[in-house]
């Protein structure tokens, strides 16, 4: 059945601000959604409220409303748009899921004729009501684990009594295992099943028998209004149950799992997703495998909507999920599609993988001051990479290097752990690090069936690890000189990392780069084509591997490289990496924004960037997609390969900035403002020297590298004093001490976690107010795109902070100097491109916290606020395409635009919920007022003191 031709007109509904449990992957899924239905003529409207995203950029759809995700926004873009034909909620994760299904409680749907595309209301109810579900398996015939429904405290006890403990406790409608427990002794029933029927918006839990120790698996299926089903990819969890997916070390395809079993699992989840509805679009059903021969199978859960999944899913296969699944929303049926990536080929087929994925989630508990780090059921991870190979071992050892946590992969690097009974706990307490873990254990000898019992996760994955270690220790008997080829050549197709291969043989990482081009043992690059090379590619999406050499008839040996050299003008575009708190999706708006820019400018657009969930790492954003670690060794082979112009680095946040010094003392140029420069912002002693000659004034600091230094300074400086370490992102280890005690403690705490690094000690402006600015620069003119105060007071990390714009209490005087002090600072830190710079003030001078010569977090929401596409200009200056003055900046704001920091805290309990110079946001919304009248305003002042912490 082809395309609706009734529908004119789809409301797409957002996911909101990025918290624990829905992050980017419901960007990248509504982007492509909007994408997918303007290609069919049709108009879209779109409500979200997160201004960092893509998603909500002009050129994402007609129209766009950065309101807050309420059926109150929902019934006003109604009024407004009454040619709205239908709403298509299933790209916005749970939020979406939940407003729709309120909004058809109210009948508002109903009330201005408005259908449900891509799910059925029934479909979403009985999935997320555990009652109905259990029913419908039974219906079915698809086994379960024993669960009952417990609505009260009584039904709760009386379930706990018939089952015996472990049980699990799963709140009915919440994302991301809100409220979800494991109980394992009576002791901990009362409080966690408390916890768990408040956690539920209608009070609802479901109790099972814990099904711990089994293998967990994941199916993506896609199906049409034809009743077609296509299974787009397999998703086995590395960790058993017990474990939240979004926490879990995940490969595709399912390793081991047998083929009758793995049949069995596709016939059930088809039959799960032909009975819940009829509906059209993607569909993610989770299993449970008993880990013994029978491999008894039980479904846990279906979700009717794209999920985090789909996203790592989409990225894996090469099948854009979300994009299909708008068409089939539309009324297309499968085999109406084409195969996106071939161009050639039907969507109704099942894409065929030569190669292994492998996910690992990446969390950031140093935010969080005394978090249970124990992983369970409740989501707790804040991004996630991603690592391509031709063997599982390569996909892991490229997933660890991606995750930018100071580890060059397994093993290797001298840091690992040599305390059996810290190995031990840490086995079994699965803690966010047991992926290096697992890799000591068997260095230190403890046996792979001990592990087994410890962990349960599967002995096929521990031998794979075996192996690497076996290779290691074969390694380091030899040295530079008598290295075999052959064994260097299997470390390198095992993912070994230059830098491990020299931590084994004792030299440097140049060097093995040196002895790997003397053997000829080179990266190859190898598409990402969905069909294993059955049907010619028409997207550019690589990763790399090695190869032993093929001999032709004629002798001539030789490696079959995929990622063929163009002689157009490329430019490379470093992405952000895994998101974390600090570097989030932000940044991934800008590198889309540049890799755009640059193609503007007639470039060829080279895409780096290892993140799953995100825009930039979509197949055809840009010319050619690497998906590869941000890591030195990678990037450099692929400089090497296809010798770009030069590299952008200010676009991809604290990750791609990091590089930099490597490029340059590589030779390879960096477009726009220099490392030299980068360097000296980043450098407080030159940067204040620097501040001295242009007469800016700036709190007092000294640098210490030793607790007797800091104490020292102390002296000098005068308390309340802020401490930071060099080179971070997000304010990590920053902390206001009033005390020489704090003092002490903090100094030596940040030298332990962070050895060698300089401590900067500022001199702390208490009761200060805090401003900050962004702009452009050409080297010689300077554009202010926009200033913003924070309604908090200085202290708390302007990523946390309340930010304003324009600023609401600031003088004309005021205004003068941050104006003056962001364009001399701008032009004597010779920026070409963005530049963004932190003011505190007090007593009406203004003094410079901070400057950082790169996009930062607050670009997009500037260029929302006032509609205007500045990344896009500022790659145009970087590449010096242009100058600052062949823009015509028409900014637009009717009132004030407030960024808001958004919190999971909820994911943590018992976590010090204070702010203070340590960022502990995971994302933002944004409220347009049209005065400061508004109420929300009001409540929002009078609270900015409530949370400072010293």
């Amino acid at each position: 059945m082809p395309k609706d031709t009734s529908i004119k007109s789809v409301l797409i509904i957002g996911s909101g601000p990025i918290v624990i449990g829905q992050a980017c992957e419901f960007d990248y899924a509504g982007s492509q959604s909007a994408r997918s239905i303007r290609e069919e003529g049709i108009e879209v409207i779109l409500i979200n409220s997160n201004p960092a995203t893509i998603m909500t950029d002009p050129s994402m759809a007609d129209h766009i409303y950065l309101k807050p995700l309420t059926t109150k926004s929902i019934i006003e873009i109604l009024k407004a748009h009454p040619q709205i034909d239908a709403v298509l909620p299933t790209m916005g994760g749970q939020t979406a899921l939940n407003l729709c299904l309120e909004a058809d409680e109210k009948g508002i749907w109903a009330d201005f004729g408005v259908k449900l595309i891509g799910v059925d209301v029934n479909a979403i109810n009985i999935t997320e009501d555990r009652e109905q579900f259990k029913q419908l398996l039974k219906k079915i015939g698809v086994p379960s684990a024993p669960a009952e429904i417990c609505t009260s405290y009584l039904r709760g006890k009386e379930i706990a009594q018939e089952f015996g403990f472990p049980l699990v406790i799963r709140p009915s409608f919440t994302l991301g295992g809100t409220g979800a427990a494991i109980v394992y002794k009576k002791e901990d029933f009362n409080e966690l099943l408390t916890r768990g029927l408040e956690a539920s918006p209608i009070h609802e839990v479901l109790i099972d028998k814990a099904l711990m120790g089994w293998k967990e698996y994941e199916l993506e299926l896609l199906r049409d209004k034809n009743d077609n089903v296509v299974i787009i990819c397999s998703i086995e969890n590395m960790d058993p149950m017990g474990i939240h997916t979004g926490d879990s070390i995940t490969v595709a395809p399912a390793m081991t799992l047998s083929d009758t079993t793995f049949q069995k699992m596709r016939d059930y989840a088809i039959l799960m997703m032909r009975s819940i509805g009829n509906f059209a679009g993607g569909c993610n059903v989770q299993f449970a495998v008993s880990p013994d021969d029978k491999e008894d199978i039980v479904a846990i859960e279906i979700n009717p909507r794209v999920s985090r999944s789909s996203a790592l899913a989409s990225k894996a296969t090469g099948y854009p999920i979300a994009k299909i699944a708008s068409k089939l929303a539309l009324g297309y049926n499968l085999d109406e599609l084409q195969n996106q990536i071939t161009k050639s080929t039907s969507a109704l087929f099942e894409p065929t993988l030569d190669y292994v994925i492998v996910k690992i989630p990446r969390w950031n508990f140093d935010k969080f001051e005394g978090a249970d780090r124990t992983l369970g059921l409740q989501m707790k991870s804040v991004g996630e990479v991603m690592g391509i190979g031709r063997s599982f071992q390569e996909a892991l050892h490229k997933a660890t290097q991606s995750l930018e946590i100071k580890r060059n992969g397994l093993g290797a690097d001298g840091k690992g752990y040599t305390n059996y009974e810290q190995i031990i706990e840490k086995l079994t307490f699965a803690s966010w690090d047991r992926v290096f873990v697992i890799y000591d254990a068997i260095a230190m000898g403890i046996p792979l069936s001990r592990i087994h019992e410890i962990t349960k996760i599967d002995m096929w994955f521990l031998k794979q690890y075996e192996e690497l270690y076996s290779l290691e220790k074969e390694i380091s008997k030899f040295n530079l000189e008598t290295l075999p080829r052959e064994l260097l050549l299997e470390a390198k197709q095992k993912g070994f990392a230059d830098r491990q291969i020299a931590h084994m043989l004792g030299c440097l990482e140049s060097q093995i780069h040196n002895l790997r081009s003397e053997k000829n043992i080179n990266r190859v690059f190898k598409l990402v084509d969905t069909c294993a090379a059955e049907f010619k590619a028409m997207t550019p999406f690589y990763y790399s591997t090695f190869e032993a050499e093929i001999e032709k008839a004629n002798g001539e040996r030789y490696v079959h490289n995929e990622s063929i050299v163009t002689d157009k003008k490329k430019i490379i575009v470093l992405g952000s990496g895994p998101n974390r708190i600090g570097q989030g999706i932000e940044f991934d708006y800008s590198c889309v924004h540049g890799v755009l820019a640059a193609k503007e400018c007639g470039y060829e657009t080279i895409m780096i960037n290892c993140n799953p969930e995100t825009v930039s790492t979509d197949f055809d954003t840009a010319d050619k997609l690497y998906f590869e670690p941000v890591f030195w060794e990678h990037i450099y082979d692929i400089i090497q390969h296809e010798k770009p112009e030069g590299v952008i680095v200010q676009l991809g946040g604290q990750t791609a900035l990091k590089i930099a010094e490597k490029l340059a003392k590589y030779g390879i140029k960096i477009i726009g403002t220099s490392f030299d420069a980068l360097d000296l912002a980043e450098d407080r002693g030159r940067f204040s020297e620097l501040l001295t000659d242009l007469k800016i004034p700036f709190p007092q600091f000294g640098i210490a590298e030793t607790a007797d230094e800091a104490s020292a300074l102390a002296d000098v400086l005068d308390f309340p004093l802020l401490i930071r370490p060099s080179y971070v992102l997000g304010g990590q280890g920053m902390k206001i001490v009033i005390n020489k005690q704090e003092l002490e403690e903090h100094v030596i705490n940040l030298l332990k976690t962070i050895p060698g690094n300089k401590l900067l000690l500022d001199h702390y402006l208490d009761g200060a107010i805090e401003a900050e600015a962004d702009a452009i620069c050409d080297g010689e003119n300077v554009y202010i795109i926009g200033i913003m105060e924070h309604i908090e007071p200085c202290g708390v990390h302007s990523g946390d902070s309340n930010a304003t714009l324009p600023p609401f209490n600031l003088g004309e005087f005021v205004m003068q100097q941050i104006k003056d002090h962001t364009k001399n600072i701008a032009l004597a830190l010779r920026t070409v491109g963005l530049i963004n710079i932190q003011f505190a003030i007090k007593d009406d001078i203004v003094y410079i916290i901070e400057a950082n010569p790169r996009a930062s977090r607050t670009v997009p929401f500037i260029a929302k606020a006032y509609g205007e596409p500045y990344v896009n200009y500022a790659t145009k200056v970087m590449l010096g395409h242009n100058k600052v003055t062949d823009f015509t900046f028409n900014p637009q704001l009717k009132g004030f635009a407030i960024k808001q920091p958004v919190f999971s805290f909820s994911k943590f309990h018992n976590v010090n919920k204070a702010l203070g110079p340590e960022m502990k946001s995971t994302g933002e919304s944004i409220l347009f007022i049209d005065d400061l009248k508004d109420d929300q305003f009001y409540e929002l002042y009078s609270r900015r003191k409530m949370y400072l912490s010293k």
